[in-house]
């Protein structure tokens, strides 16, 4: 049997659910904002920065289908120009970047559409700590609620790009950062332990144990501990003048040390771990972020083609898709799309492309001139047109880069036959 509802009624079986406040508790004491862990946990800044540069700094690109199999890009567009240039006082770049922050951090980000007489003109972002949805419907909101710390301002919907990951019943997503709330807790109390232990540098750090009275040794008088203990101070701790230096004891007092070392606090293992699992929650290779453990020359090349494929893909087919989605209608018709340029990140090194493309054309596949404007060189008279060496043309070698010509029939050995070398050194 088939059942059917309204879209109306589909939309009132539950309330618009807001994302709970963006704050994560390290101590029973401290809790900081999504923003402020960005901005102060060197682990999360450098997993975070790391996708929204590799990403803001594709170029996005906009093309016209012109049949099942063919394309053509255009440059000449209004949705073309509005994303190589969003607004007079913000470029491409920083949009895009801005864009990958907001949605690692927050899982979810709005750009806002300026719009005059004719059409969509502009794109400003907006900060997710100023916007919240609003509505009844918890499908989608029915306006936005823009505040900052002068006012506010509602938003209409079709006025607002809005970006967001998963969520169980919400309209927005959940911010990574709360599947790391353990790990940056522990990195948190770890590192202030540390602070702590490590705060007093190269200084002596440890106890002085002085002899028993029964060992014929006197007593100190209050008089004389307090000033041992003020001159040991002066002398030996904080800014004194042989901080760090070796003390000399008297009345058969030894020193014995209480002081951890960097390795003992396993300093470095702490940080690395913190570093892995931050970039886990990312999906990001380790040896991306300089983690070097088992990282090979080889294994380094599949894990930066990997990086575009298995990390990054996912964040640019979402992007491409809501752009599509809640943007390219305001400008263009349904045969216009918009798609990253990968190609320069997943193709060889020139050496690589060069010897592939040559080897499938079966000669020279650039001009003179073409060449020396890749080493920004003028070109040359004559230097346009193409050039293909007789070793191709008459020898009927695949490649200019062969040297012997092949001919059927004709062996290319020129070592003579084994028993005529050995006949020779025989005679």
């Amino acid at each position: 049997m088939a059942f059917v509802t309204s879209d109306g009624k589909l939309k009132s079986i539950s309330r618009l659910e807001l994302p709970p406040p963006g704050r994560i508790q390290l101590t029973d004491s401290l809790s900081l904002a999504y923003y402020q862990l960005w901005r102060t946990q060197p682990a999360v800044r450098t997993s975070v920065s790391f996708l929204a540069r590799n990403i803001a700094h594709l170029g996005l690109h906009v093309f016209a289908r012109k049949g099942d199999a063919d394309r053509q890009r255009i440059t000449d567009h209004p949705l073309a120009r509005l994303l190589s240039k969003p607004s007079p006082y913000t470029t491409r770049y920083r949009l895009m970047d801005a864009l990958i922050h907001d949605l690692a951090i927050y899982d979810m980000a709005f750009w806002q559409k300026i719009t005059t007489k004719d059409g969509v003109e502009g794109l400003v972002r907006i900060p997710p700590d100023f916007v919240t949805p609003k509505g009844e419907s918890w499908l989608t909101p029915e306006y936005f609620e823009v505040k900052g710390s002068a006012g506010k301002i509602d938003v209409k919907p079709d006025q607002i790009v809005f970006f967001r990951g998963y969520s169980n019943t919400g309209i927005a997503g959940e911010s990574p950062l709360e599947a790391l709330r353990q790990t940056l807790s522990e990195e948190y109390e770890a590192g202030r332990m540390r602070e702590q232990v490590l705060k007093n540098g190269a200084r002596v750090s440890g106890y002085l144990e002085r002899p028993a009275r029964t060992s014929g040794v006197a007593d100190w008088s209050d008089t004389a501990r307090e000033r041992f203990r003020e001159g040991w101070r002066a002398q030996y701790t904080g800014s004194g003048p042989q901080s760090g230096g070796t003390p000399i004891l008297e009345d058969g007092m030894k020193f014995v040390s209480a002081s951890q070392t960097a390795e003992q606090l396993q300093y470095i293992e702490a940080r690395k771990l913190t570093r892995e699992e931050v970039a886990t929650a990312y999906f990001i290779p380790p040896s991306m972020l300089g983690i070097m453990g088992s990282a090979t020359f080889s294994n380094i090349q599949e894990q930066h083609k990997m990086l575009y494929q298995d990390t990054l893909g996912p964040w640019l087919q979402m992007i491409k898709e809501e752009i599509e989605l809640q943007l390219v209608p305001d400008l263009a018709d349904d045969n216009v799309y918009v798609e990253f340029n990968l190609q320069e990140k997943l193709s060889g090194s020139f050496e690589e492309r060069a010897a592939g493309i040559q080897s499938s054309v079966g000669g020279p596949y650039i001009t003179r001139n073409e060449a020396r404007a890749l080493d920004n060189r003028p070109p040359v008279p004559g230097g346009d047109e193409l050039i293909t060496p007789l070793n191709v043309i008459i020898g009927g070698q695949a490649s200019p880069s062969d040297i012997t010509p092949t001919e059927p029939g004709v062996s290319n050995d020129t070592e003579p036959p084994a028993d005529e070398e050995t006949e020779e050194e025989t005679q």
